[in-house]
Parts: structure tokens; sequence; C-alpha cells
């Protein structure tokens, strides 16, 4: 049975939206960003690799796109601050953001991390997270409403031996995607954490490091025996962004061939 009170949404479409990438410089957060500009949303790109982000840029503006690169770091308040402020100067408003920006770090057993390591983690997979946030909000209260989108990992739902600083680091992301999804739910902000499992990116490539056997041990704790592609990511986390998941929120979706099902 239909619910009578509320109309079913639209398909998904960010026509006249603005949507904000940290990130997007490459991976996860390239193909979000090409992803929103395909659905029409005018997309500002962030991170602090520069010839990437322009590359971003300059993939949606081909399209037939609007598109706009701030290079930005996200463990900084002042990049952050002028990165919002770039965005209402050049679009007026911000109705989405997608909070991508991360580092990962080699594999070692916790009393083998380096705490330099740690710290570089934290900085940029937590600080980063909340000070996106810190302003996005703030913007997105004024509106009167919006979609943030973490991302965290489906290591910050299971324990991850020699991860353990990477994993800390995403579950952490948990706890400030539920914490902001209850303290901002009356402002009409929605926010959520999308957790892949991995995903064949740059980043990816680094871990393995070549090593084909690594690969085909990683690929095997997937039971769907493969690895994401981006753009699979990115479609799940413009579902999280658009009206089709108009009453989701503090919400962990998890993206990730069935790793955490075992």
């Amino acid at each position: 049975m239909k619910n009578k009170n509320k109309a079913e949404p639209p398909p998904a479409t960010f026509a006249g939206k603005v949507a904000l990438v940290t990130g997007g410089a490459s991976g996860i957060g390239r193909a979000t960003a090409l992803a929103f500009g395909r659905a029409g949303a005018s997309v500002v790109i962030a991170d602090v690799s520069v010839d990437g982000g322009h590359a971003t840029a300059a993939m949606i503006v081909e399209n037939g796109g609007k598109a706009l690169f701030v290079q930005a770091n996200v463990t900084r308040a002042q990049d952050v601050e002028i990165l919002l402020d770039k965005t209402e100067y050049h679009y007026g408003r911000l109705d989405c953001a997608v909070n991508c920006a991360g580092q990962q770090a080699a594999g070692a057993l916790l009393d083998e991390i380096e705490e330099d390591d740690f710290d570089r983690l934290m900085d940029v997979n937590v600080k980063g997270v909340w000070l996106s946030m810190k302003y996005q909000l703030r913007r997105m209260k004024e509106q009167g409403g919006g979609a943030i989108v973490n991302l965290s990992s489906s290591y910050g739902l299971v324990g991850a031996p020699s991860q353990g600083a990477y994993a800390a680091s995403k579950h952490a992301v948990a706890g400030l995607t539920r914490t902001a999804a209850a303290e901002y739910a009356k402002d009409g902000i929605r926010v959520n954490a999308l957790c892949p499992g991995a995903v064949r990116t740059p980043m990816l490539a680094r871990a393995l490091g070549g090593e084909a056997a690594l690969e085909k041990k990683l690929r095997a704790a997937h039971p769907m025996d493969r690895f994401a592609e981006p753009h699979e990511i990115a479609d799940a986390i413009l579902w999280l962004c658009s009206e089709q998941s108009s009453f989701v929120t503090g919400h962990q979706l998890t993206a990730d061939g069935g790793f955490t099902a075992i």
C-alpha cells in the first residue's frame, strides 16, 4: 500500500543543485564528481592535487556540465572555510557534500604502527571529515537543508588486522556521521556514510604494490570475488544524496561485495 502522505520521489536528478566533493582528483571522489555532473549538478571539486582536480573539472565541463576546482587541504580550517566561501560565491548554495578525502597506511600490527602514521591518518580521515562538516553544516543550516555523505569503509564496521589505525579512523567517521545526523535532522540536513569494500582505485593499486598474491587474497575476501569499480560506489553515494533516500539519515550504507557478510 502506498504512503498517501508523501509523494513518491522522482528519478534521481540533481539539475539546479550544487554538489561539493572533497578528494575529487581521483578514485571514488572523481567518479562521484563525474556522476554528479552527469546528473545535472554544478560540481565543486576540492583536493590537494592541482593537476588531478583540474582534470576532473575539465571532464565534467567537456561533457556539458558545470564544475569548479578549488585547491584545499581539509585538515586546515582556513582552507575549508575558503572552499565553502568560493562554493557560495560561484553557485550561491550547497545542496550536497561528499567527503571523500582520505589516507591509507601500509599494513602494520598495532604495536608496530608509527606515531606519525597514526597521527596522519587521524588528521586527514577524522579531523578532515569533522572540519569539512563543520563548515558544510553551517551553510546548509542557513539555507534550510542539504545532504552530506562521508566516505567510511568496510573496515569502519569490523576489526581489521594489520590496518588498526585506518580502521580506527573509519570507525570515528561513523561516530561523527551518526552524531551529526542526530544533531541536524530538524534543520533538514541528512548525514550518512558510505562503507565500501576494496575499490579499484589508484589508492588500492598503491596498497597492493603489484603483488598478485596479495590482490588474489583480498579479492577472495569479497564473496563476489571482485573489487568494486569507482562508479559503483559513486552511484550509491548519489542515492544517499538524492530525494530517493529522503528518510535515510545516520546510516552506514555498505557496498562491499559481501565482505562484512562473512
